[in-house]
């Protein structure tokens, strides 16, 4: 069975439905997996030995998609997340079967509409994505193995001892991600970060790194004044996202509001601290990554500025208790 499954918004949301591609993959090795991304989610799905076939939606003209669509022969399709576009592009590519939450006006080009009210948020986004997965086969089993996505050692050493080398580093890695993509509803000030990060560097046992994605070349610069004299690498990664991942697999701690690198980090398997708004649809309880839970710890940055001062004292003194973890 050719199974065409979309999710092409950001980088976090792609990796929240990794768990779906799969499981259906699992499910029946003969099954062809095909994934509709976003263009920055090609390299990333291209890595995953679960996915057979990838189709980049790239926002062009419309028909162009309809026949991207047409082109892989689909038997099925399952839209973890959908909008009008993607809706009708799969009504044109006459896709037989059209799985997909029943939501908003695009639910009328699916032929099979699951409810789901995930603003609710009685799981988690990778679970609701699984339960997709549910519509199309009863009897398919949901757990997934962790980490999810694996390098072979050889790959990922040769990544981290050019970075060490690159960088001096001789200490386990401690990284903080200050920037994030507007997809989080909360995060430190710039002057806060620089105030965790000052207190992690003072830990001599590990090796503080702050990390830059595309597009944070002010941030990068703004850091590199205010940690000035600090025991501090500043990285920017250039690399490409698979070769970011498989430097992130071998780092100690990685820090981070929630945003896409977060839910890399814990993809590969890195231990997380990671902050999210005390709301209920952007809190951990929906956007936890796919990881072992033993090895996230999520922060609920409270709303007014009071609770968020007091706070804050919290989440210094935690820092400090889990860097002293660290051999």
């Amino acid at each position: 069975m050719n199974i065409l499954v979309v999710r092409t918004d950001k980088l976090g949301d792609f990796i929240t439905a990794l768990p779906t591609l799969y499981v259906l993959k699992r499910h029946n090795p003969n099954n062809r997996i095909i994934a509709c991304v976003a263009p920055l989610n090609r390299e990333l799905a291209q890595a995953c030995d679960f996915i057979d076939e990838v189709v980049v939606e790239k926002g062009g003209p419309f028909w162009e998609l309809v026949g991207d669509l047409r082109a892989v022969n689909a038997d099925v399709s399952v839209t973890l997340f959908s909008n009008t576009r993607m809706a009708l592009a799969q009504f044109f590519a006459r896709i037989p079967l059209r799985i997909a939450p029943a939501t908003k006006i695009a639910q009328l080009f699916y032929n099979r509409r699951i409810t789901q009210r995930r603003s609710q948020v009685k799981m988690a986004e990778f679970e609701y994505n699984l339960q997709l997965a549910k519509a199309l086969f009863e009897d398919i089993e949901l757990d997934f193995e962790k980490p999810l996505l694996r390098f072979e050692p050889q790959e990922r050493a040769k990544i981290y001892d050019d970075f060490c080398a690159q960088y001096a580093v001789s200490r386990p890695v401690v990284a903080f991600h200050p920037g994030f993509g507007g997809s989080s509803d909360a995060n430190w000030t710039a002057d806060e970060y620089v105030e965790l990060i000052r207190l992690a560097a003072t830990q001599k046992r590990v090796q503080v790194v702050v990390t830059f994605g595309p597009g944070e070349e002010a941030l990068h610069a703004e850091f590199e004044r205010k940690l000035e004299g600090v025991d501090a690498v500043l990285y920017p990664s250039r690399g490409g996202i698979v070769a970011f991942a498989k430097l992130l697999a071998s780092f100690r701690l990685f820090i981070s509001t929630s945003t896409g690198t977060y839910h890399l980090a814990a993809l590969v398997g890195t231990p997380t601290m990671t902050f999210f708004a005390d709301t209920l649809f952007a809190s951990a309880a929906r956007w936890k990554s796919v990881s072992e839970d033993g090895i996230q710890k999520h922060y609920m940055i409270p709303l007014d500025q009071h609770g968020r001062d007091a706070f804050f004292i919290d989440v210094k003194r935690e820092l400090v208790e889990e860097l002293e973890t660290i051999a």
